[in-house]
């Protein structure tokens, strides 16, 4: 059993840190970011738990041939997992290789276990209802009996907790076996009670589909960022429509939203490369800032540092 104990003080970092899953991380709110990640991967199953300190949005795809939950531990604020409001009642699923978009608030503290596809698929084959509750995981947010899941919840924290220090716990198959059975058989049990509403649906909505939509077309057209009005004649809707889908979904406006989105997109490009390689200038302008002057002023009021301060390449994957 493979496990970790880290801290980051970039979003980016983090993200890349997370084993098995391919995902963007893009900070949203200002100020220096402070994060944890504590990390176990068995050979059917992968815990992480996260702590960040930013509002961010996460936007990625799941890991293949994987069933993936996420049990929130705090909701500090509003979140939003693939267009659906989440509390913390709220079960999260998504299938692998399925695209995700999940804004996470300001503090948010989340549990995410992933298991091999086929050691769940045969969990799920030995329980009576197990259509019922195939259907039920077509659903990314699940809400569930909050007694039930509190319990549960606190098991799982438990388990996770001292599998962290146990040695005994990666000493034999055996006791891996336990530890990956005790895990699945939580969260089986919690999705089959009797008080979880098995026919619940929910869509996601227009105001996350209006964000979403000018989330990709802000990552897509980097070079040449549409504005918030180019964003409202594309979807036809109103200047209106657009400020108060941006700041149900991501408690923040469309331009700081958007702007945010590009300053994390130069962030990557300079961490991704050598100092020599690629001159913070040419960073900006492959994400359509051409105001160096402003550019540096908003990059540092967003992550507490100037752009030239950025560990670039050769620092960050030595760290």
């Amino acid at each position: 059993m493979i496990r970790s104990i880290r801290h980051f003080q970039d979003v980016h970092a983090h993200a890349a840190s997370v084993a098995h899953w391919s995902q963007l991380y893009s900070q949203l709110t200002a100020g220096t970011l402070e994060s944890s990640l504590q990390q176990l991967s068995s050979d059917r199953c992968h815990v992480f738990r996260e702590r960040i300190n930013q509002r961010v949005v996460q936007h990625g795809e799941a890991p293949g041939q994987r069933v993936c939950f996420a049990v929130p531990i705090a909701i500090p604020g509003t979140a939003r997992m693939q267009g659906r409001d989440a509390d913390d009642n709220s079960l999260f699923f998504l299938r692998g290789g399925e695209e995700f978009m999940f804004h996470m608030p300001t503090g948010m503290d989340l549990l995410s276990i992933t298991f091999d596809r086929a050691f769940f698929d045969a969990a799920l084959l030995e329980i009576p209802c197990a259509e019922e509750i195939a259907r039920l995981l077509r659903q990314p947010v699940i809400k569930v009996p909050a007694q039930r899941f509190a319990e549960c919840r606190q098991r799982l924290m438990a388990m996770f907790s001292e599998a962290l220090v146990n040695d005994e716990l990666s000493g034999t198959p055996a006791r891996q076996d336990e530890f990956e059975q005790a895990l699945l058989g939580e969260l089986v049990q919690l999705v089959i009670d009797p008080a979880c509403d098995r026919h619940q649906r929910s869509g996601s909505s227009t105001q996350d589909f209006i964000v979403e939509k000018c989330h990709r077309m802000a990552m897509a057209e980097t070079m040449s960022a549409p504005s918030v009005m180019e964003l409202c004649e594309r979807l036809q809707v109103s200047r209106r429509t657009v400020q108060n889908s941006f700041r149900t979904v991501a408690d923040t406006t469309p331009l700081s939203y958007l702007r945010s989105v590009r300053l994390n997109g130069v962030r990557r490009a300079l961490m991704g490369s050598r100092a020599g390689d690629r001159p913070v200038g040419d960073a900006a302008a492959q994400w359509g800032v051409f105001h160096l002057s402003h550019f540096a002023a908003e990059y540092q009021e967003l992550f507490g540092e100037l752009p030239s301060q950025t560990p670039r390449a050769a620092r960050w994957h030595d760290a």
